[in-house]
């Protein structure tokens, strides 16, 4: 395994230590964990249900396999600093091919991944229809996950999700002896208790649970303040589609008043950009485009060279904002 790869697994696990809750939002590209961690998260998740949704335009019903999701991980774990969690779905079958997931993603360069213990066909762990294989099962699996990850990178995180709540014949009290069945039998370095409904149920797990707990929120809306989930002993709270969510709620709004408008549109959407206490994101800072003038000036040769004093490029980059410099 890379130095890179490892230390960044190391600093994962150097988040699960430490005492407070992690913020992680989470996405689908490269692009966006950089804009988490320009933004100042120290970690960053992967979600199943956007890669399905924006890599492939399906639902998030185990349709995206092994080698969509191996080779995406690739790109985003090489484009960041920050600590990659990556959504393995249900490993794609099995204890066996549980194993050869396992391997596959360690090998792509991210910090962990989650497993989740529906049975196949999958929903999403936020949709209605989920069913659960037989706790064994799901033992079995998480157990395979570490021996897989044991012979090749100890220090990459096994994160157990646990979709009970809200599954058909499941309760919280069958979600709680789930849990602590992945820590205490299978061995998982991180627990996710999905959708969980109260700050009670999440205090009880992180109780119960001998292993540091994960979630996401599922009671009513807005869920609780951060101050609030820290106080239970919460070690990170995940908003898995939070980065996605939001660039596709923007961009159906600055098309369709795009279409009813036309460039009076972008005129207000430039606008409302410069208003913000943020600013407008840089894509070329994200995509760190200034390397590529390095590589040329060390590399290419004289009469190679690009003319960047005389030549000049447009505002469309990202369609508002001042074009980059130089």
């Amino acid at each position: 395994m890379s130095e890179d790869a490892t230390g960044k697994r190391r600093a994962f696990r150097e988040l699960l230590r430490k005492p407070g809750l992690t913020m992680m939002p989470g996405g689908f590209s490269p692009i966006y964990a950089r804009t988490a961690e320009l933004a100042g998260f120290e970690c960053f998740f992967v979600a199943g249900s956007q890669m399905s949704a924006f890599l492939l335009g399906v639902p998030d019903t185990g349709v995206i396999g092994l080698r969509d999701v191996a080779d995406h991980a690739r790109h985003v774990a090489s484009r960041s600093s920050i600590p990659v969690l990556l959504d393995a779905d249900t490993g794609f079958g099995n204890a066996v091919n549980v194993h050869f997931t396992v391997q596959e993603l360690v090998r792509s360069g991210v910090a962990g991944l989650s497993l989740e213990d529906q049975e196949a066909p999958k929903k999403s762990g936020t949709s209605a229809g989920r069913k659960c294989i037989p706790v064994e099962e799901a033992v079995g699996k998480i157990r395979a996950a570490v021996a897989a990850r044991d012979a090749l990178d100890p220090e990459f995180v096994i994160c157990a999700r646990c979709d009970a709540i809200g599954a058909q014949g499941e309760t919280f009290d069958d979600a709680l002896a789930r849990c602590v069945a992945y820590a205490r039998d299978g061995g998982a370095d991180l627990v996710w208790l999905n959708s969980a409904q109260s700050l009670e149920q999440i205090a009880t797990a992180v109780r119960e649970v001998p292993a540091p707990l994960l979630m996401i929120w599922g009671g009513k809306p807005p869920g609780p303040s951060f101050e609030e989930l820290e106080a239970t002993g919460l070690r990170i709270a995940l908003y898995p589609t939070l980065a996605a969510s939001a660039g596709l709620q923007a961009a159906w709004r600055v098309l369709n008043d795009f279409r009813t408008r036309g460039v009076a549109a972008l005129a207000d959407w430039r606008a409302d950009v410069a208003s913000s206490p943020y600013g407008a994101i840089d894509l070329s800072v994200l995509t760190r485009s200034g390397d590529v003038k390095d590589l040329e000036r060390r590399f290419l040769s004289e009469d190679a060279q690009r003319d960047y004093a005389t030549t000049f490029g447009h505002g469309t980059h990202l369609g508002f904002g001042d074009p980059p410099k130089g």
